[in-house]
């Protein structure tokens, strides 16, 4: 699919990469492992894939889109890692991730430079960042970048292979 919006050329690109590196992220973690913090300190894999997920349908909403995280009670405003509650399973995260990130995919596609210009108060204050919806899809993949990190770290710590960055041709989103 071929862009007409030059402000997110560069964005889209690292958006695919991103949906791709979800999939291999969780790549053969098991569900128990999945739920593991090291030292109590730590966030575990699913609090991550979930922020990451959350991401998305923030993005989603930021560029107008009406659909909601299932899960946001856990994950919205990048909330603590709660160590009673319960959390969803990676299967569960991986299909959502699927089905948001189309959408957004979509809406990337297609949005203007005009909305993308359109104020979005986040609220840091900081001087050198505008406060548009360009930025906030820009603080997005920012997020993303973070997060796969930290899942990469931690498979590295659960005694898993590192991250690979394959590619699945069939999702093209």
């Amino acid at each position: 699919m071929e862009t007409t919006v030059s402000r997110l050329q560069l964005i889209i690109p690292a958006y695919r990469m991103h949906t791709q590196q979800f999939n291999n992220a969780i790549a053969d973690i098991n569900e128990t492992d999945a739920l593991k913090r090291i030292e109590g300190r730590t966030n575990h894999i699913v609090w991550m894939a979930g922020n990451l997920v959350n991401c998305r349908y923030w993005l989603a909403s930021v560029l107008g889109l009406a659909d909601k995280d299932p899960n946001e009670q856990l994950f919205k405003d990048a909330k603590a890692l709660d160590p009673a509650a319960t959390y969803p399973t990676l299967t569960a995260l991986k299909a959502e991730w699927h089905k948001i990130s189309p959408m957004v995919f979509q809406k990337l596609h297609t949005i203007t430079d005009e909305e993308l210009n359109e104020a979005y108060p986040f609220g840091m204050g900081v001087g050198f960042v505008e406060e548009n919806k360009l930025n906030m899809v820009g603080m997005c993949i920012g997020r993303e970048d973070y997060l796969f990190g930290q899942i990469g770290l931690m498979r590295r710590i659960l005694d898993y292979p590192g991250m690979k960055y394959d590619i699945d041709e069939s999702i093209n989103y």
